[in-house]
């Protein structure tokens, strides 16, 4: 079966991600896409450095040219939200990017976001996913039509394009670069072999900052751990800035859409932190009205923040796609999420971690002090909020006898604390008495549940996330 996650249908190469099921999922996009549009629909379709995925992408393209659908075909491997600017400037039908964002090296995936630019949403992969299933079947495989690639360039339905920079441009219209340049801020900048190779650290270099880039080429592996730019893969930056003493470091993943930010002193600063301090910021220097997004497992010192500035919080279930809809219907100053992803005002419904990286250099420069310093302020005006995030891994037996537990006898108390609500909007968030909670979130795709603990001292975090771990072995 063929199911889209969060973000996307993924799968490990030559077991579940292969090129026949690659050939009945974009047939099964395209019959989605000319519904919606009979005449002359365009599909983008970019790719990662992952292996495989130059070729994943072109078999895609053979089939939408058979289906008659005009591709634009970006020229090299593409960040996410790189294409779904493109999809939005271009005003096409839709985008595909063939990746697998942070995952491990055996994965890929393919992402579709339609029309509107953001990840597609449920009502849509439901419809995608009936649709593959259906094509599965041996005897419908004449369904799926193809045009070989090169025929589908020479008859001009494949078309070739460089989209970076149009999306470049549109960076220098939304950063204060300028007050970068003035800062002379000396930058470390990992980009993980990823897509953001030729993106961030070309504008930092292009407008004069001190720039230390590590990984910008491709390894399909990776350099042998996930291109997610977490504390424990960004070691090496680590070591370059405390040893050079650069006073900030910048990290992207594999596709782009997610950042990693490490402090001059060495501190890697959470994506919960990171939102809440580029929420404070925004406001400050745009004047910017409206709401912020965060998804259900977000930190709720976004809350506080937007509190202090009178600004209403969306909270939305786990997924940036249902933080594009919510861009869709409001104007959202920004939106976020505790895994690393956000966008903001005037940008497009998907996460951007090349935007992401350079709003918050904006933000160093323009205070003039380190991050922690510019937290630490926050705190004194909204109070302390902490927040931590682990992975519980168990058999999948024991996960549903923890599921049928949560469903049945949810705790009334965890570490001493009363459990005044529960939230069940995507998992299971425990509201305490004293303003501190705890997050349980089974994944879908492997035999983990996540454990999200929020309170006012890092005390009170370790004793919740040992009560919740006891609960959950018990």
């Amino acid at each position: 079966m063929i199911k889209f996650g969060t973000s996307g249908w993924r799968g490990i190469i030559a077991d579940d991600f292969t090129f026949d099921n690659v050939k009945i999922v974009t047939q099964a996009i395209a019959d989605y896409v000319k519904q919606k549009n009979k005449n002359n629909p365009t599909i983008i379709i970019g790719y990662d450095p992952r292996f495989h995925s130059d070729s994943f992408s072109k078999v895609s393209s053979s089939v939408l040219a058979g289906n008659g659908i005009k591709v634009l075909f970006t020229k090299r491997d593409c960040p996410t939200p790189v294409i779904s600017y493109e999809i939005i400037r271009r005003k096409t039908d839709g985008g595909i990017n063939f990746t697998a964002s942070h995952n491990p090296a055996e994965y890929n995936g393919l992402k579709f976001s339609p029309s509107w630019g953001g990840p597609a949403l449920p009502e849509t992969t439901k419809a995608i996913e009936k649709r593959c299933a259906e094509l599965s079947d041996p005897a419908l495989k004449n369904e799926i039509k193809e045009m070989d690639f090169e025929e589908g360039k020479k008859k001009g339905i494949i078309e070739i394009i460089e989209p970076e920079k149009e999306y470049i441009k549109r960076i220098y219209e939304l950063v204060d670069l300028k007050a970068i340049k003035k800062s002379n801020l000396k930058i470390v900048v990992d980009l993980l072999y990823g897509t953001g190779r030729g993106y961030l650290d070309k504008i930092l270099e292009d407008i004069g900052c001190k720039v230390k880039v590590l990984h910008n080429y491709r390894d399909v592996l990776f350099g042998g751990h996930p291109p997610e730019p977490s504390k424990d893969n960004l070691g090496e930056l680590l070591k370059i800035l405390k040893k050079d003493k650069y006073q900030l470091g910048l990290g992207t993943d594999g596709d782009a859409d997610r950042f990693g930010i490490i402090d001059s002193n060495g501190t890697f600063i959470t994506p919960n932190d990171t939102i809440s301090l580029l929420l404070n910021h925004l406001v400050k220097t745009r004047k910017w009205k409206g709401v912020v997004a965060r998804s259900v497992m977000t930190t709720h010192l976004v809350d506080a923040v937007a509190k202090k500035h009178g600004i209403q919080v969306r909270e939305t279930p786990v997924g940036f796609k249902y933080i594009g809809d919510v861009m869709l219907k409001e104007d959202m100053i920004i939106g976020g999420e505790e895994s690393g992803g956000l966008t903001i005002l005037g940008h497009i419904p998907e996460k951007d971690g090349i935007l992401a990286c350079l709003l918050v250099a904006e933000m160093v420069a323009i205070n003039k002090k380190p991050i922690k310093e510019i937290l630490k302020q926050i705190y004194k005006e909204v109070g302390v909020i902490l927040s931590t995030r682990l992975n519980f891994h168990m058999p999948q037996e024991k996960m549903e006898q923890v599921k049928s537990k949560l469903a049945q006898n949810p705790p009334a108390e965890i570490a001493s604390l009363k459990v005044t609500s529960i939230n069940k909007l995507d998992g299971y968030k425990f509201l305490l008495e004293d303003g501190s909670w705890v997050g349980l979130r089974l994944s879908g795709t492997e035999p983990v549940i996540r454990i999200y603990v929020e309170a006012n001292s890092q005390k009170k975090i370790n004793e919740l996330a040992n009560a919740s771990k006891k609960f959950l072995s018990d």
